[in-house]
């Protein structure tokens, strides 16, 4: 066997690893390319936004390109899982990490926070606004017109506050919110624009949304996390007698809350979803001798402490994807933080 024959067996026995089978960056199955600096398996997609930082990266085709021992040996060394390890060793809980499905954009501003920035390899690493502030024009809707103004946004670092202006000239924002109650999502098909974010905060313990787009989609993803689940379902009043309602529901962690519109500021009403030692569950159909009408079959029981919370879905799919979402918050133990949040609900109702 020759030398090259050799490199090939070695590349494709590192290739074929569990941890690099799917894009060490995007997550897509079946990644093709390599860098050769990073030791990363990756997609066509993203070897291209690699291509764009050489200092950092230098790509080559698994299939097409040669590749020398000493190449494939930083990669067995290497791999997806060890450099996971160093360059995603600390991202925020609130940062969303997109995914192929995701545009070129938000891919783009992930690798290099990633690998060329270096923003997640130490814990509570400053991230590099140039002073510390953000500032900027976002297109917000409005919450009664419907219409997209242009509006003055300012994230503050140093404050741990985002604000928004009406007027460009304003002394005094709009809103004044601490980042810590702030949740940004990437919404572009809900806001009918590809750079579309919906910006989700509490208000005296209550939810608003506010919905925005940047035109040039350079929207930074300091603040993003995905929501766990959303959608249409359909509930029930207390009594459970009432007819089901149609409404959208967004799962954010331990928060579901139900809007009447997708694109609604505040939410009609939100249900604590806790955790199983403290006595929550979710149960799959309805209680027997449910009485309120419901056009949808397929049903959902979350008990609580206090109560049972009733909804149905429209296909088998859909109650089995919710489902698994409330069981993945359920399952998990509830920090202190979390028991406040639960008390305060209590509390309200």
């Amino acid at each position: 066997m020759s030398g090259s024959d050799k490199s090939m067996k070695a590349l494709r026995e590192v290739w074929r690893r569990a941890e690099n089978s799917l894009c060490a960056d995007c997550g897509k199955p079946d990644p093709d390319w390599a860098s050769s600096t990073l030791g990363v398996f990756i997609c066509l997609s993203c070897s291209g936004i690699h291509r764009n930082i050489p200092s950092i990266s230098k790509v080559k085709s698994l299939k097409m390109d040669h590749w020398d021992d000493a190449q494939v040996q930083f990669l067995a060394k290497h791999g997806n899982a060890v450099t996971k390890a160093i360059y995603e060793a600390h991202i925020p809980i609130y940062y969303y990490q997109p995914t192929y499905n995701d545009c070129q954009v938000l891919r783009e501003q992930w690798i290099r926070a990633k690998y060329e920035r270096k923003e997640f390899t130490e814990l509570g690493k400053q991230l590099p606004y140039t002073d510390g502030v953000k500032e900027g024009i976002l297109w917000k809707r409005g919450r009664d017109s419907g219409q997209f103004q242009p509006r003055k946004f300012l994230l503050s670092e140093r404050e741990g506050c985002l604000k928004y202006f009406t007027k460009q000239d304003a002394k005094e924002p709009k809103i004044n919110v601490k980042i810590d109650v702030i949740n940004a999502t990437f919404q572009p098909e809900k806001i009918g624009n590809p750079n579309g974010l919906q910006i989700t905060y509490l208000k005296d313990n209550k939810t608003r949304n506010i919905f925005v787009y940047h035109k040039s989609g350079k929207i930074k993803s300091r603040l993003t996390r995905n929501f766990l689940k959303e959608g249409f379902m359909e509930k029930t009043g207390p009594k459970q007698r009432e007819a089901f309602k149609k409404r959208w529901f967004t799962l954010d962690h331990r928060r579901l809350m139900y809007f009447k519109d997708p694109l609604d500021a505040f939410a009609k009403g939100e249900v604590f979803v806790g955790s199983r030692e403290n006595g929550y569950s979710v149960q799959k159909g309805l209680p027997s001798g449910t009485q309120g009408n419901f056009s949808w079959p397929y049903g959902i029981t979350i008990v609580t402490p206090d109560r049972e919370y009733l909804f149905t879905c429209e296909t088998e799919a859909d109650q089995l994807d919710w489902i698994t979402a409330f069981t993945s918050v359920i399952n998990q133990d509830m920090t202190p933080q979390e028991y406040a949040i639960e008390a305060y609900f209590k509390f309200k109702s």
